[in-house]
């Protein structure tokens, strides 16, 4: 099964991926590690890329989607995907359908934009050793203070709530209209995103065995 996961950061994309990879035995695609590994391996596309991020640009739409499609002709990739934070805009969409990347299913998470503030905003971190926490539903034994190393836990960039509401932004203008797009094509399968992270799973299985 070919996958297209769609939802605003923070909608929990990433952990539905990872549930749905290990039930149905496909490989997760995940557009930043895929560009961090052809940049590590030196692949020619890999290459390009490197030389935009060098010069401080973005990587163009082509490249990226270069990517993207040599790490689907790999062999692990025969029986399906998931495709995590690729197509981000209607113009990579349409590139990848000219070059005959073909999907089963788009899925969309939805969630409000309230909700994901909160739970990003809640986010914490540890200086020292990454580990992660929120501070409602998972926090330190001891405010402010990591569990496994003592360490002090902050708030990255990424979770500040102004951070947030700029990268939801960013996804309402350029990302959302794919809902549509694939909507169009009878592809499209909205899950609501529920409190409790199984509840989502279980609607985002019902909806992928469907």
């Amino acid at each position: 099964m070919k996958i297209i996961l769609l939802g605003a950061p923070g909608a929990g994309k990433g952990t539905q991926a990872e549930i749905i990879s290990r039930k149905l035995g496909i490989p997760t695609i995940s557009t930043g590690n895929i560009l961090r590994a052809a940049v590590k391996n030196g692949t020619p596309v890999g290459r390009k890329a490197k030389a935009f991020m060098d010069a401080g640009k973005l990587v163009p739409d082509d490249v990226i989607l270069g990517i993207v499609e040599e790490r689907l002709a790999q062999s692990d990739c025969q029986n399906g995907y998931i495709l995590d934070g690729v197509p981000r805009t209607i113009a990579q969409a349409e590139f990848l359908e000219k070059d005959g990347v073909k999907f089963d299913v788009v899925l969309s998470i939805e969630i409000s934009d309230g909700e994901i503030v909160k739970r990003m905003g809640g986010r914490r971190a540890c200086h020292d050793c990454g580990a992660t926490y929120h501070v409602v539903s998972a926090p330190p034994k001891a405010q402010g203070k990591c569990d496994k190393c003592g360490g002090n836990t902050v708030q990255r960039k990424d979770d500040h709530p102004d951070t947030i509401k700029e990268r939801l932004q960013v996804y309402h203008q350029q990302t959302e209209p794919l809902k549509d797009y694939y909507y169009a094509t009878g592809k499209l399968i909205v899950v609501e995103g529920q409190e409790d992270v199984a509840d989502t799973t279980a609607l985002t299985l019902k909806a992928v065995e469907a």
